[in-house]
């Protein structure tokens, strides 16, 4: 059953018959929004959107997972890929990050998901994107984060995973910045440990 997050809402990371999730998938989803007027499609360009994972050790970043660094450092955080035009909006992914939570090493407590424009256009001109957490042995949707409202930001501090006891947890951020990569988010990102 999948769980529709409300920003700053958190969920448990475990399975649904008990015990704790092994693998994870953060989805990315979107679609360009629909232009209007004879000229709007004659001045529309693809919308590029990039998924990005920092991990942290409390407030110091120790890895981030993009399109240019697919892999972490320790294999335990995977990216499947760049896609430049979205597209799936409600339907599957278009960019996702796959995380390892038993690889994910002990001094990492924090993994941030974020997503910008690395085209430059606000999310005024994006429509549908979500941001989703997929158990990977079932394929099984836990939670589901919308995007809603547009802005004129250029870039979204979507959710993060976190140590929690034994276990992990999920909190839906949902919180506007700006910036083309995910090295300008940084500082939106400190707000948020």
């Amino acid at each position: 059953m999948t769980i529709n997050l409300t920003k700053g809402q958190q969920v448990s990371l475990t399975k649904s018959g008990g015990g704790e999730l092994d693998v994870v998938r953060m989805g990315l989803g979107w679609k360009s929004a629909p232009r209007k007027g004879f000229m709007a499609r004659l001045t529309a360009r693809e919308i590029d959107l990039d998924a990005s994972a920092v991990l942290f050790a409390g407030q110091a970043p120790q890895d981030v997972v993009f399109f240019q660094h697919l892999t972490s450092d320790d294999g335990s955080v995977q990216h499947t890929g760049d896609n430049r035009v979205g597209g799936a909006g409600q339907g599957g992914d278009d960019e996702s990050i796959v995380v390892d939570l038993r690889r994910v090493p002990a001094h990492v407590d924090q993994i941030v998901f974020t997503v910008n424009s690395f085209t430059g256009q606000t999310f005024e001109e994006v429509e549908a994107a979500f941001c989703r957490l997929v158990d990977e042995s079932n394929g099984q949707e836990l939670a589901r984060y919308t995007l809603t409202g547009g802005g004129r930001h250029t870039a979204q501090i979507m959710a993060k995973v976190q140590r929690s006891g034994s276990g992990w947890q999920m909190t839906a951020i949902g919180a506007p910045a700006d910036g083309r990569t995910f090295q300008d988010l940084m500082p939106a990102v400190a707000q948020h440990l």
